[in-house]
Protein backbone atom coordinates (compact mmCIF):
# COMPACT_ATOMS: atom_id res chain seq x y z
CA UNK A 1 0.00 0.00 0.00
CA UNK A 2 1.64 3.42 -1.03
CA UNK A 3 1.97 6.18 1.30
CA UNK A 4 0.52 9.25 0.84
CA UNK A 5 1.41 12.62 1.56
CA UNK A 6 -0.75 15.16 3.15
CA UNK A 7 0.35 18.61 3.58
CA UNK A 8 -1.40 20.62 6.33
CA UNK A 9 -2.35 24.07 5.59
CA UNK A 10 -3.18 26.18 8.08
CA UNK A 11 -5.46 29.30 7.28
CA UNK A 12 -3.92 32.61 6.84
CA UNK A 13 -3.97 35.26 9.91
CA UNK A 14 -4.26 39.25 9.18
CA UNK A 15 -4.26 40.97 12.23
CA UNK A 16 -5.08 44.70 11.76
CA UNK A 17 -5.45 47.52 14.57
CA UNK A 18 -8.15 50.10 14.18
CA UNK A 19 -7.53 53.29 13.29
CA UNK A 20 -7.39 55.82 16.72
CA UNK A 21 -5.91 52.52 19.02
CA UNK A 22 -2.32 53.04 19.77
CA UNK A 23 0.05 50.01 19.59
CA UNK A 24 1.81 50.86 22.50
CA UNK A 25 0.17 51.33 25.91
CA UNK A 26 2.85 53.96 27.61
CA UNK A 27 1.17 55.65 29.83
CA UNK A 28 2.74 59.36 30.25
CA UNK A 29 1.40 60.80 33.37
CA UNK A 30 3.15 64.30 34.66
CA UNK A 31 3.08 62.94 38.61
CA UNK A 32 5.44 59.94 38.98
CA UNK A 33 4.77 60.27 42.93
CA UNK A 34 2.13 61.31 44.75
CA UNK A 35 1.84 63.18 48.16
CA UNK A 36 -0.46 62.93 51.10
CA UNK A 37 0.94 65.26 53.13
CA UNK A 38 -2.12 67.97 53.77
CA UNK A 39 -1.46 71.16 52.38
CA UNK A 40 -1.98 74.95 53.72
CA UNK A 41 -4.17 76.47 50.71
CA UNK A 42 -1.94 79.86 52.08
CA UNK A 43 0.94 78.31 50.90
CA UNK A 44 -0.45 77.67 47.69
CA UNK A 45 1.08 80.08 44.66
CA UNK A 46 -0.69 77.75 42.18
CA UNK A 47 -2.60 74.53 41.65
CA UNK A 48 -3.40 72.72 38.49
CA UNK A 49 -5.94 70.17 37.62
CA UNK A 50 -4.96 68.33 34.74
CA UNK A 51 -8.17 65.83 33.41
CA UNK A 52 -7.39 61.84 32.74
CA UNK A 53 -6.94 61.71 29.09
CA UNK A 54 -5.44 58.88 26.79
CA UNK A 55 -1.97 59.56 27.46
CA UNK A 56 -2.71 59.26 31.38
CA UNK A 57 -5.62 57.98 33.23
CA UNK A 58 -5.68 59.92 35.62
CA UNK A 59 -6.70 63.11 37.02
CA UNK A 60 -3.70 64.83 38.00
CA UNK A 61 -3.48 67.93 41.19
CA UNK A 62 -0.23 69.69 40.76
CA UNK A 63 0.45 72.09 43.57
CA UNK A 64 2.79 74.84 43.02
CA UNK A 65 4.41 76.24 46.43
CA UNK A 66 4.86 80.38 46.94
CA UNK A 67 8.01 79.49 49.67
CA UNK A 68 10.24 77.43 47.34
CA UNK A 69 8.04 76.60 43.43
CA UNK A 70 8.48 73.19 44.44
CA UNK A 71 5.92 71.20 42.79
CA UNK A 72 3.95 68.35 44.31
CA UNK A 73 1.62 66.35 43.22
CA UNK A 74 -1.68 65.65 45.23
CA UNK A 75 -3.51 63.11 45.71
CA UNK A 76 -7.17 63.90 44.32
CA UNK A 77 -9.05 61.43 45.77
CA UNK A 78 -8.14 62.79 49.12
CA UNK A 79 -10.82 64.05 51.22
CA UNK A 80 -8.70 67.30 52.26
CA UNK A 81 -7.58 67.85 48.33
CA UNK A 82 -11.29 67.63 47.44
CA UNK A 83 -12.36 69.95 50.05
CA UNK A 84 -9.87 72.14 48.63
CA UNK A 85 -11.02 72.22 45.11
CA UNK A 86 -14.68 72.69 46.41
CA UNK A 87 -13.27 75.55 48.04
CA UNK A 88 -11.66 77.21 45.27
CA UNK A 89 -14.73 76.44 43.09
CA UNK A 90 -16.99 78.13 45.38
CA UNK A 91 -14.99 81.10 45.84
CA UNK A 92 -14.40 81.58 42.04
CA UNK A 93 -18.24 81.55 41.61
CA UNK A 94 -18.79 84.56 44.24
CA UNK A 95 -15.85 86.13 42.36
CA UNK A 96 -17.55 85.68 39.00
CA UNK A 97 -19.49 88.72 37.40
CA UNK A 98 -22.80 87.95 37.12
CA UNK A 99 -25.07 89.67 34.65
CA UNK A 100 -28.49 90.59 35.25
CA UNK A 101 -31.01 91.50 32.54
CA UNK A 102 -32.68 94.41 32.97
CA UNK A 103 -36.69 94.68 31.88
Amino acid sequence: MPKMKTALSSPAVHVSFPAGIPLSRTVRCTCIKISDRPVNPRSLEKLEMIPASQSCPHVEIIATMKKNGEKRCLNPESKTIKNLLKAISKERSKRSPRTQREA
